[in-house]
């Protein structure tokens, strides 16, 4: 595996924190058509939300940019990088799991230097608990500390 800033190599795939290689169509079409999250989200909500989040991490089969080069995961976090950070929309296209990629992409965002001291780092799961445990999350301590809002869609304020 090869390194450089903000980016990461590892066979024919790539890793990278640069939004403008980011394929708008495949992170929508995935959130919107296959996510249990997400399912019907709007795109515009989508989109505010990559441009919103502190750091977008987007797994590429190929170089990212080159015309050829297909994008086959994503996860997003929000963050202060200090106290506190919200992992997100994590996925890997069905056709390219069970290789590693997700387990790939979990040890790169959490050793990404900007997250990997925040004191809580969070993130909600219906089905991976196993996976995220490897790389140290743990239920809630004291979820009753907790509380959410939650709503079916987001209602965007006009810009």
């Amino acid at each position: 595996m090869t390194t450089s800033k903000d980016m990461w190599r590892k066979g024919t795939y790539t890793i990278s924190t640069d939004k403008r290689f980011l394929q708008e169509d495949v992170i929508y079409g995935y959130l919107h058509e296959k996510s249990y999250w997400s399912n019907g989200i709007d795109r515009e909500v989508v989109r505010r939300s990559i441009e919103h989040s502190a750091f977008c991490f987007g797994v590429f089969q190929g170089e990212p940019g080159a015309a050829d080069c297909r994008q086959v995961g994503f996860a997003r976090v929000i963050s202060d990088c200090a106290t506190f950070a919200y992992l997100c929309d994590v996925f890997i296209l069905p056709e390219h799991s069970g290789g590693g990629l997700g387990k790939w992409l979990m040890e790169v965002i959490t050793q990404y230097p900007p997250t990997s001291g925040v004191r809580r780092f969070l993130l909600a799961t219906r089905d991976a608990h196993g996976l995220y445990a490897q790389y140290g999350f743990e239920p809630l301590a004291a979820p009753e500390r907790y509380m959410a809002i939650s709503r079916s869609q987001a209602t965007l304020p006009e810009r």
